[in-house]
């Protein structure tokens, strides 16, 4: 099937990149295999991580088909964007179809990126990982590959403002070594395997990063154990389920 919205789609991305003079730095980029299917499990501190963990898949030539919560795909200006590239919709009240279609792509030589945690970290930590990941790599006998990313929540995170225009922010896309589910029998060993690289990766961008708050006021985008102003984890959780408090279920809509 040719590819008529992906292409176009990021270079438009990479144009506004370049108009922004982001500081976008890539490393590990080798790790994404050129062909065959593949699991990109990325850290998520964003709304807009799903763009930057796709650039660090095109220097292989790879297009990610992202996991997304399927309001994405209903919405008039996303919508048809998010279909034409081929991405999965994700329903939370259904996700067995979900994980299939996931699993079907894979095994079709896809690469699919998915945001373990579920939703986006307050604290900027990585939270507790969901076990589709792993179950989906398993299922498809393709490798899983960590992706750290840092700076991205500084154009848009949860309860800041987008700041899309931000200009000279740098951005830093690290991509770890693919973890074979085959030399991990146990599930539970590899859930844990992933986590604990995972988080050292993300530790390790978070410390490499080259810039610093500009004042007592800049402070947000920063973990707390470094020093930011970022809730704790303990402190994202609590705010994390007041919000689920507040939205009503899909019943009561």
């Amino acid at each position: 099937m040719p590819e008529l919205v992906y292409p176009p789609v990021i270079a438009a991305a990479k144009t506004l990149f370049r108009v922004l003079d982001l500081k976008i730095t890539i490393e590990g980029a080798h790790h994404v295999p050129r062909t065959g299917g593949a699991v990109l499990a990325s850290n998520h501190v964003s709304y807009l991580d799903f763009i930057f963990a796709g650039l660090g898949a095109n220097a292989s030539g790879r297009l990610v088909r992202f996991m997304a919560k399927d309001s994405v795909f209903t919405h008039k200006i996303s919508g048809p964007l998010m279909r034409g590239m081929r991405h999965i919709p994700v329903d939370r009240q259904a996700g067995a179809a979900s994980f299939r279609a996931a699993v079907s792509a894979l095994k079709q030589g896809e690469v699919v990126g998915v945001f373990p945690e579920a939703t986006i970290s307050r604290s900027f930590t990585v939270k507790e990982l969901k076990s589709g990941t792993v179950r989906m790599a398993r299922s498809a006998k393709v490798p899983v590959l960590p992706v750290a990313l840092w700076g991205t929540q500084r154009l848009w995170t949860k309860g800041r403002p987008r700041t899309l225009t931000r200009r000279h922010t740098p951005i830093t896309i690290m991509i770890g070594e693919p973890i074979n589910p085959a030399d991990f029998p146990d599930p539970n060993v590899l859930a844990a395997e992933l986590t604990t690289r995972l988080s050292a990766l993300v530790d390790r961008v978070q410390r490499d990063y080259p810039d610093t708050p500009a004042g007592p006021d800049d402070t947000w985008w920063q973990p707390s154990h470094l020093g930011g102003s970022a809730p704790t984890p303990e402190e994202a959780a609590a705010l994390d389920a007041a919000a689920e408090q507040r939205t009503p279920s899909a019943n009561e809509r």
